[in-house]
Parts: C-alpha cells; sequence; structure tokens
C-alpha cells in the first residue's frame, strides 16, 4: 500500500517519516518549486518533542534549536503577570521545549527521510473519485493515482475544500508579524518565551540559537478591509519595553512575514473513505498558544500508530476519535486567548491582569499537562 501526503510542511513531513519508520511506502506532493526557509521560528512544546523522541530526533532538535524552560505573559515593560515553570515537564517527559529556526526543523525532518521522494512543484488542482482510490491532478498537468491521501496541506487545504467543503474559516480580524534577527539577548532572557500584551497588541520573543532571536507581534484591526502597514510596525510598539523596540529595528524588514489570522471553525468530519485530514487542514488554530504545529506533530504520531494497527478506513476513524477533543480544545482555547489578550476596555484589561497575577501555579501547570500529555493509543 502507497500513502500519498499533500503538503511538505512541518506535519506532512512528520508523518511520512513516521510512517516509513513503520515500514510504508509514502509519496510526498509540495506545491512549491523548492523548499524555503520561511523567516520565522517554531516553538516544539513538550508535546510535539515527545514525538520526535519516538521518532528518534529528540537529541537533534535539541542540538540545533534552544531550550525553552518558561513561558511569561507580561505587561508592555515586561513586567510579569503570569509564568508557567516547564522544569516539571522536563522531568516528566525528559524531554525540553524547544525553540529552533522553521528552516532548519524542516531541513533535519528532509534529510531523515529515507525512501520517500518529495515531489517539488506539484500543486494539487483537483481530486476525482474512482474505484481504487482518487485521481490527483496538479497544475503541472501530472495526473497520480492514490489507494490512500492524507492532507497536510494547511488552512486552506485543496483536499478539504473539495471533499469536505461544509468546513467554515473564522476570521480573527488580527494581523501578525514575524521576524527573526541577529540580537544578543540580556542572560535572563535566554531560556525563556515572554509575550507582552499591551492594548490591542502583543509582542513575544524567543531565543532559537546563539544570538539570534525569533519574535512575533500581533494586532487587532477594526475593519476586515483594514490593512496595517508593517512600515507602521514601530510605531504600534513605541511604548513597549526597549528589548522590544530593539528586536524590531534590528530586523530587515525585508525579511519580517505578515499575515492575517484565521482559524478553522471545529469540525467532527476529517475523513472519508481513503482521505484524511492532518494538522491545520483538519484543526486550524490561531498561534495564541503556541500548538498549531505541535498539534500537527501530535496528528502524525497518532495517525501512524493507528495505520500500523488497523486497516485504513478503522485507522482514520480511531485517528479522528482518539485526537478531535485535545485538538478542538486547542482551537476553542486558542480563540478565547487572542481576544482576551487584546481587550481595548482599560476596566477589563485591568481585571484580566488582576486575576491573571493571582491564578495558583498549580492551575496553570493542570492547563498545561493537558496540552502536553500525549494522545493514548
Amino acid at each position: 500500500m502507497t500513502i500519498d501526503i499533500i503538503g511538505a510542511g512541518i506535519g506532512g513531513l512528520t508523518t511520512a517519516i513516521a510512517l516509513e519508520q513503520k515500514g510504508f511506502t509514502v509519496r510526498v506532493f509540495e506545491q512549491a518549486e523548492k523548499i524555503q526557509a520561511v523567516g520565522a521560528g517554531i516553538i516544539l512544546a513538550n508535546n510535539a518533542m515527545q514525538v520526535y523522541q519516538h521518532l528518534g530526533l529528540k537529541t537533534a532538535i535539541e542540538k540545533l534549536g534552544n531550550p525553552v524552560s518558561a513561558m511569561n505573559i507580561t505587561k508592555a515593560n515586561l513586567s510579569p503577570l503570569s509564568n508557567i515553570d516547564l522544569s516539571y515537564f522536563e522531568k516528566k517527559y525528559q524531554v525540553k521545549n524547544t525553540a529552533i529556526h522553521r528552516g532548519v526543523l524542516q531541513q533535519l525532518l528532509i534529510r531523515e527521510l529515507k525512501s520517500t521522494e518529495i515531489h517539488l512543484q506539484h500543486k494539487l488542482t483537483g481530486i476525482c473519485k474512482n474505484t481504487q482510490g482518487h485521481t490527483l491532478q496538479f497544475d503541472n498537468g501530472k495526473e497520480v493515482q492514490s489507494e490512500v491521501l492524507i492532507a497536510a496541506d494547511g488552512l486552506h487545504s485543496k483536499v478539504r475544500q473539495e471533499l469536505f467543503p461544509e468546513n467554515e474559516i473564522r476570521k480573527a480580524k488580527q494581523i501578525c508579524w514575524r521576524g527573526i534577527t541577529d540580537f544578543r539577548l540580556p542572560a535572563t532572557y535566554k531560556n525563556e518565551l515572554n509575550e507582552a500584551w499591551g492594548k490591542t497588541e502583543r509582542f513575544g520573543f524567543v531565543q532559537i540559537a546563539e544570538n539570534k532571536v525569533y519574535w512575533y507581534a500581533l494586532k487587532s484591526f477594526k475593519k476586515e478591509a483594514e490593512e496595517l502597514s508593517l512600515a507602521q510596525i514601530e510605531n504600534y510598539f513605541d511604548a513597549y519595553h526597549p528589548i522590544i523596540k530593539n528586536l524590531i529595528e534590528s530586523t530587515n524588514k525585508q525579511q519580517i512575514h505578515t499575515a492575517k489570522i484565521s482559524d478553522l471553525k471545529p469540525s467532527g468530519n476529517w475523513y472519508q473513505q481513503n482521505v484524511c485530514l492532518l494538522g491545520d487542514a483538519a484543526h486550524a488554530t490561531t498561534p495564541n498558544m503556541g500548538q498549531g504545529a505541535c498539534q500537527a506533530i501530535e496528528d502524525a504520531y497518532v495517525l501512524s500508530e493507528c495505520l500500523q494497527k488497523y486497516e485504513v478506513h478503522k485507522a482514520f476513524a480511531e485517528f479522528q476519535k482518539l485526537r478531535i477533543a485535545k485538538a478542538h480544545q486547542v482551537v476553542s482555547a486558542s480563540w478565547i486567548l487572542g481576544k482576551m489578550a487584546h481587550l481595548s476596555n482599560p476596566v477589563l484589561r485591568a481585571l484580566r491582569n488582576t486575576m491573571m497575577r493571582a491564578m495558583p501555579s498549580a492551575m496553570s501547570r493542570k492547563q498545561s499537562a493537558q496540552i502536553f500529555e500525549l494522545t493514548k493509543i
């Protein structure tokens, strides 16, 4: 049996590795002409690192990235509102949350593939059902017969549009900038993720390698058609801590990635017959919990285990049954968190800050534990 994967992102590549290690024949189809390093970092949370531990990649990833042992929510001046100490989970699972350049991780995953070929310049344009499965049609004129298809092609998945049209994309009315810069952080921030909340915007930063920092910034906009200018980004965060202003100023503006934030309204249908959605194609989330790629990585692990254990139709059904509650919990919690972070009303903002400061550490740990615990199969 050959398994086809649409999309060579983090979720698609991790799925290919997991399936290849279990003896499956895998093909990956990617629309890009070449796989380029996007100017962004990624934080592989404890649940994602547990998957890579299972796949034998933990040590390699930790060597190329930077350990993150605390996650802090702060005010604009970096005074603390909330802190999560991750050392408890590091000891429990023997892995560390790791911040790494997305492109570095992607190249590591590609090198790990032994027999799987990645077919570049294959943008999916159509899917036709037949008695053997589906015919995949690509914009380069090629057609491929597919027995088993996994769609890891993101929020705007062509597979989902063709076969699962009832799904709905939600717009958060927030814009996100992401950048990487050569920058020497003070030692106190070296192994922390810090996210500073203001009025209708916030700014996060984390070290991903020696003297290299990944940062992201989000701001709300009132009208859908309104475009927030990158040229104004320094003004948007002018009242923030000097480190934040310095991070923005030190970044090459040509390499800052800009995107409007959306997610996928939770749906109860991830598969049909020999086709299954995975990662953002199934449950795209806003980036507010840093779990988008992590949930796709967890999908890869669970789906590969199910395909090894069951025939295809039962495997897809079991995969959805095992993963849907947690994935939808992340989507919903992330959507709410994104709204909380951008409260414009000063009274509500003050109340929020007071509640965050008063939250017991045990409660924060419990919330993290629900995310970090891998799905049991």
